[in-house]
């Protein structure tokens, strides 16, 4: 039995861009793009079938081969600026001109995660996401992906899709994301969405939903970085102490509630803790790009994948003090690595 059903698959050509439309770059405006919706129903491990909306978002030329790129829970189809949006994507550098991931080169997909509009209050699984994927992959005439890159849940995803749906992809680049999730990681994530209901209690949405978040960035950098960038002694303003690093995690709080509901957030964090796969059960090579001094994804568990994959394993580590969230500060050498890991002789051998 399919786990998912397509209802309809509009898609709908959006106009080119104008001046008041304009891609960051004279390179994006040239590269083709196609962002579009899917009705279905899909079939969630946990919850039952569900009518939902799959939105995607396809740039690069006809005929190249396709790379699907997926971020963290806070992630979405736009990845970059291109022709339909100038707006910096969530990954904009990676996607440069001359890049591993340039869309002149290949056809870069994203989507929006299943429950990311806050539309399902009920538990969804990573692999829930992966059979999306399928599904939209089918819907858009894909056969198979060139490779799949992902990072933190975007990982966690591409695993699923590797052990539920193999034939549909190449090679899988799992950056920040291992095949459990590691039970330190997990309070950490069990005593946000705590932050979450405290707040609803008080109907403070908005404000408990910050706090989750601002809890989230010390998981997500290191003590190195906080050490060189909030290095200096407190203010006592109206008679309470505020300590350095208070702008900062308020600021990313504030940005956060802006663009992501409670709701949305607290089903995709269980989400993760949710994630198992077996890796003996994979079935594509899988590089697992591993960053020191991540708080979330211990180097032990990176390797415990590794050993696991057998021959069709294959780990490099990345050292930074920005921890979880390297990929997306050290652009230049995610990019080194994903060139030697989609396109270099490790991944032509395999």
């Amino acid at each position: 039995m399919n786990l998912a059903e397509r209802i309809e698959a509009p898609r709908q050509p959006l106009p080119r861009a104008t001046d008041a439309l304009r891609p960051a770059t004279a390179a994006a405006a040239a590269v083709e793009a196609d962002r579009g919706s899917l009705d279905v129903v899909l079939a969630l491990r946990h919850a039952g079938a569900r009518r939902l909306k799959l939105n995607y978002e396809l740039v690069g030329p006809a005929g190249a081969p396709v790379v699907f790129v997926a971020g963290g829970i806070s992630a979405h189809r736009h990845v970059a600026a291109n022709a339909l949006d100038r707006c910096p994507g969530w990954a904009e550098g990676l996607l440069d001109a001359g890049r591993t991931l340039d869309p002149a080169k290949l056809r870069i997909l994203a989507f929006d995660y299943v429950g990311a509009d806050g539309g399902i209050d009920a538990p969804i699984d990573t692999a829930d996401q992966a059979d999306a994927v399928a599904l939209l992959l089918d819907a858009l005439g894909i056969d198979a992906l060139e490779g799949y890159v992902g990072y933190s849940y975007g990982a966690l995803v591409g695993l699923q899709l590797a052990v539920r749906h193999p034939q549909r992809l190449r090679r899988l680049v799992a950056v920040s994301g291992v095949h459990r999730p590691h039970p330190y990681a997990a309070a950490w994530r069990a005593l946000q969405r705590k932050a979450v209901a405290l707040g609803r209690l008080q109907c403070a949405d908005e404000q408990g939903l910050s706090l989750a978040r601002q809890f989230a960035m010390l998981s997500y950098r290191t003590p190195e970085e906080f050490a060189e960038r909030f290095d200096a002694p407190p203010d006592i303003c109206n008679g309470q102490v505020r300590v350095a690093a208070e702008d900062y995690l308020e600021a990313a709080g504030a940005k956060f509630v802006a663009r992501v509901t409670a709701t949305a957030w607290l089903r995709l964090s269980e989400s993760i803790d949710l994630h198992r796969v077996d890796p003996a059960q994979v079935g594509v090579p899988v590089s697992v790009i591993a960053v020191e001094g991540d708080r979330l994804v211990p180097m032990a568990d990176a390797v415990e994948l590794i050993e696991g994959l057998g021959g069709r394993g294959r780990l490099r580590v990345l050292r930074s003090s920005f921890g979880h969230d390297a990929f997306l500060k050290e652009t230049d050498r995610i990019d080194a690595l994903l060139a030697g890991e989609l396109f270099g002789a490790a991944a032509r051998r395999a």
